[in-house]
């Protein structure tokens, strides 16, 4: 049995996985695989010089943020051949070691945040425009779930995915349409999965879930994380002094990750 990392990319530029692949392939040599357009020529070019596979799939870059938990049921029935997944995003993430190497507890795993939903603008708009106030005011003390990185077991998968596709029917993104804006353009919605992931979650509707501390845990999701700490190598390390697997939207904090990307850049020899 294999594992398997799935991730969307309709619509990116083709450099930007670079640095995702290029600090992946140090650790790790199994399949990965990108959903994209029919129109992303250069992206698949791309894709294939680091030994990966491509997804054409009937999606805008938009669409794709609910649209993969379809899309992915779908190809995860198809493949027997399957054991675990990691399911992520690629633009803003850079491996730091493999992330199958690591005993995770749960079916299915998430990353909390450390951070509270009701302190933070975009995930607060997310749960209103989707669950409405009151369910917001239940969910407001919780720590924030990222769905942009979810690892586990087949059958759990499957089983989120589903869950998550019938959220998005049940309950989906209201945005008041202006000029006639449809959600297909709305890129204020494209992150209203995290708030079906935070319900699931804490409803208790999914079972023999883990989900593990930015602080302390194995991934790092950095936009909220303070007292980022590095080794010589420029590694960042947890609280434990234990190098995270990856570091996710080193972005959001540029100006503490620049010279750190530039570095990882030259030692993997990718072009600036």
């Amino acid at each position: 049995m294999n594992n398997i990392i799935i991730t969307p990319a309709i619509g990116m530029p083709p450099n930007d996985i670079n640095l995702f692949l290029s600090s992946l392939r140090r650790f790790y040599k199994g399949e990965v695989l990108f959903f994209v357009g029919k129109n992303d020529h250069l992206l698949k070019k791309n894709i294939k010089l680091y030994d990966s596979s491509y997804l054409e799939v009937n999606s805008h870059k938009h669409e794709i943020i609910i649209k993969r938990y379809r899309i992915l049921i779908d190809f995860l029935k198809q493949r027997n051949d399957i054991s675990n997944i990691f399911f992520c995003d690629s633009r803003d993430i850079y491996f730091q070691s493999n992330p199958f190497d690591f005993p995770y507890e749960g079916d299915i795993n998430f990353f909390s945040e450390d951070h509270p939903i009701e302190n933070c603008n975009i995930n607060s708009n997310w749960i209103q425009k989707t669950f409405g106030h009151e369910n917001f005011e239940k969910l407001k003390k919780n720590s924030i779930i990222c769905s942009g990185t979810v690892i586990g077991k087949k059958e759990a998968f499957i089983e989120y995915a589903t869950q998550m596709k019938m959220m998005s029917k049940k309950f989906p993104y209201k945005k008041r349409l202006k000029f006639f804006l449809t959600f297909r353009r709305d890129k204020e919605g494209r992150g209203c999965d995290q708030s079906y992931a935070a319900y699931l979650i804490y409803n208790n509707i999914l079972l023999n879930l883990k989900t593990y501390s930015n602080k302390s845990g194995p991934f790092a999701t950095v936009y909220h994380l303070t007292n980022l700490r590095f080794n010589d190598d420029n590694v960042l390390l947890n609280e434990n002094n234990v190098p995270y697997i990856l570091v996710h939207q080193y972005d959001k904090k540029w100006n503490i990750f620049k010279d750190k990307v530039d570095f990882l850049k030259i030692k993997l020899n990718i072009k600036f």
